[in-house]
């Protein structure tokens, strides 16, 4: 949640830019955000070693203030200029395209695309360069601090680069965006896939399908394209949580409610194991008494007997019940663990 922060916190550095330069267009209001957000990081990582509060403590207790003292800043010295708490949350992604970039005279299109396709560039150009570097200083750091590297510093760098993803953004969509963009595709490949590479190259597809999803939803209904982007992020991560194939809530209940079957027959594995055998023992065997002995009702006592018989466990004949060589096999095994 580092990115919700940053997205919060650049907002006294936007402002304090502004002040300096008279200018919104000025490209010192994106080094001055871009600065903040190191702050932000840097500030949240100090607090954390002193170990006195937690990390999420510290971001909650960092970043609340930061933006709070923009918010303040804008509504005593800027609170006549087109720079509010509403365009800072929310932005407007319909006007993108209007702010151009201009070289010499000549009109080279939107100033995001510009601004973003570079920030991208870089991104791709140092996941490709320090890959294992990071991943080694995320999972492991202290292995990765025994064999020479600096997780600290890397890490210092790569929150760099979230805090210069987040001010890109910032200008063009809004804070809520891009925490939606950064939270949720990566969240939603979470429940998908278990190496990295994957992970990073689902995360990656999910954040195309949140913009093309959200901006058709948003001409549907003539609705905010940001928040219609929003929204469909919200869409694809909750279809993840539900109906992922290993790791989503459907699969899980139907994992749990097949163990509980199975565990059922391997209940009455063991206790058709322990009465086998002896001619006084063979009521216990019988379907009429598991209802007594194990607990169940008799619509789960024949059921489990079902698929017992299904699995080639147990052998019926009339009401009483035998265990088959795999029954007896599951039994010994199921009392030796």
């Amino acid at each position: 949640m580092m990115s919700d922060a940053i997205s919060h916190a650049i907002l006294p550095g936007i402002v304090v830019a502004f002040l300096l330069t008279q200018d919104l267009s000025s490209p010192l209001l994106v080094l001055a955000a871009g600065a903040t957000g190191v702050l932000t990081v840097s500030l949240v990582e100090l607090l954390g070693r002193t170990g006195l509060v937690a990390r999420d403590a510290a971001i909650g207790l960092v970043f609340p203030a930061l933006f709070s003292i923009g918010v303040v800043l804008i509504a005593r010295y800027a609170g006549d200029v087109h720079l509010d708490t509403d365009a800072v949350l929310l932005g407007e992604l319909a006007f993108a395209p209007f702010r151009r970039l201009t070289l010499l005279g000549v009109d080279l299109g939107p100033r995001s695309l510009y601004l973003m396709g570079a920030i991208l560039f870089l991104q791709i150009a140092l996941l490709l360069l320090f890959y294992k570097e990071l991943k080694l200083a995320t999972f492991d750091p202290a292995f990765a601090a025994a064999i020479g590297l600096a997780p600290a510093a890397l890490h210092y760098g790569l929150m760099a680069t979230v805090s210069v993803t987040v001010v890109g953004a910032f200008d063009a969509v809004g804070s809520v965006l891009v925490v939606a963009l950064m939270v949720a595709p990566p969240a939603a490949a979470h429940f998908f896939v278990r190496r990295l590479s994957a992970f990073l190259a689902l995360s990656a597809a999910f954040g195309i399908a949140t913009a093309v999803v959200g901006y058709a939803l948003a001409r549907a209904l003539d609705a905010s394209i940001a928040g219609s982007m929003a929204v469909s992020a919200g869409a694809i991560f909750s279809l993840a949580f539900l109906l992922a194939p290993e790791r989503g809530l459907v699969a899980a209940w139907l994992r749990r409610r097949s163990q509980r079957w199975e565990f059922a027959q391997e209940t009455l594995a063991i206790h058709l194991l322990q009465h086998r055998g002896l001619p006084e023992e063979q009521e216990e065997c019988r379907v009429a008494h598991l209802e007594q002995h194990l607990g169940w009702s008799a619509e789960r006592a024949a059921e489990v007997v079902r698929r017992a018989e299904n699995r080639g466990l147990v052998r019926r004949e009339a009401d009483l019940l035998s265990l088959s060589e795999a029954g007896v096999a599951l039994g010994k095994e199921r009392l030796s663990t």
